[in-house]
């Protein structure tokens, strides 16, 4: 089969490019000494984890406990989900550890310490908890200067039912840094405040053996990680448009697409129309507020390549609207009904999670050499 036969919209997936992306973070990291903890809420797909797994990694970061449970039925063991945990998700927690699973927590509260001790003497379990540790702001976690650390350390430590395993951090405020310097900057900040939040926990005999870091903005740009045990990141292995922007990456590097067919015109606008809408690109404008302005996905060509400034400015559920992003008229000769353009995501999670396959093909070719499945939910 070649992309041609496919119906669309469907998801395409450069192999080529995705091994060259794994290679390289890969490279980066085993320069540093830094082991990796790949985060597959990005890929969800055990044929892509099996590239990325070897000897540099430790295991796999989890945002949903069904990832958890797909990867762990596909003999993945060591686990860490990586979303702050709601105490009705602790029985399926301890299900996991009872098929085998080496899981860990996170926390970034006494309620949440308080449920977990809780529900591990009434199971009577112990599960490994890891403290999050708010770096930059940007979301979730404690305080590196907050008595709360030491409080719940010392509370878990000092609880049957829980084990104190480390602290975690994510620096998710380096997707809205404005230039490279600004995303290594917070990668010594990202690094420095976990290693701070694990020494306060050793200095008042707390056990802080895992120290975890990671997003694919600090991973890339990072040039110490000394201190660190692990580094846990999942888009560097797609990138998207987000990451380009962000300079990561450059569009051609991104391995993910949607396959889109032209369905009509409403050429008195400038618009051509694809039957690919918000439903299969998703609704995330990320590069918005970037320097430049991707609409929902940048246009290409049957192969993958960039056309130049054509975008995907507006979608309905089923509908995209591609135009010019600076107004000027389009040849619609090269674009006749029914033929196919490859469209680049903003995110590369949120545009796989509307679907169930990857449909692989190789850089520069229409042929279609396999089909790998993916799952989603939660």
């Amino acid at each position: 089969m070649k992309l041609q036969d496919l119906e669309t919209p469907c998801l395409i997936l450069d192999q080529d490019k995705l091994s060259n992306n794994i290679h390289k973070m890969n490279v980066h990291l085993k320069s540093l000494g830094a082991k990796i903890r790949p985060h597959v809420k990005t890929v969800k797909s055990i044929d892509i984890i099996n590239m990325v797994m070897n000897d540099q990694c430790i295991g796999i970061a989890v945002s949903t406990l069904k990832e958890a449970e797909y990867f762990l039925d596909k003999g993945i063991k060591d686990i860490v989900y990586a979303v702050g945990i709601a105490p009705v998700k602790l029985d399926h927690v301890a299900e996991l550890m009872k098929n085998g699973a080496d899981i860990k927590i996170i926390l970034d509260n006494i309620e949440q310490s308080k449920a977990v001790v809780q529900k591990g003497k009434e199971l009577n379990i112990t599960y490994q908890v890891l403290l999050e540790i708010d770096c930059d702001g940007h979301r979730s976690g404690i305080k590196p200067n907050d008595p709360a650390l030491l409080k719940i350390g010392k509370y878990l430590n000092d609880q049957e039912g829980a084990e104190l395993k480390g602290v975690l951090t994510h620096a998710g405020e380096s997707y809205n840094c404005k230039s490279v310097e600004a995303i290594k900057q917070l990668a010594a900040k990202e690094r420095i405040l976990s290693i701070s939040c694990a020494e306060t926990l050793r200095e008042n005999n707390l056990p802080c053996p895992i120290v975890s870091t990671g997003s694919t903005p600090t991973a890339t740009f990072t040039d110490d990680l000394s201190g660190i045990t692990e580094i846990r990141a999942g888009v560097y292995m797609f990138k998207d448009l987000v990451m380009a922007g962000l300079g990561v990456c450059d569009a051609n590097d991104i391995a993910l697409s949607v396959l889109a067919s032209v369905i009509g015109y409403q050429k008195e606008k400038g618009w051509i129309i694809i039957d690919a809408g918000w439903l299969t690109l998703s609704r995330d404008r990320g590069t918005a507020s970037q320097k430049v302005d991707q609409g929902y996905g940048l246009v290409c060509n049957e192969y993958g390549k960039p056309l130049p400034d054509l975008i995907v400015s507006g979608t309905n559920q089923e509908h995209g609207i591609i135009s010019d992003r600076n107004g000027k008229q389009i040849n619609y000769r090269n674009f006749p009904v029914g033929s196919i353009l490859r469209i680049l995501p903003n995110h590369a999670c949120a545009t796989a999670a509307s679907h169930n396959h990857y449909n692989l093909v190789n850089t520069n070719s229409t042929e279609i050499i396999d089909v790998w499945h993916r799952i989603n939910g939660w």
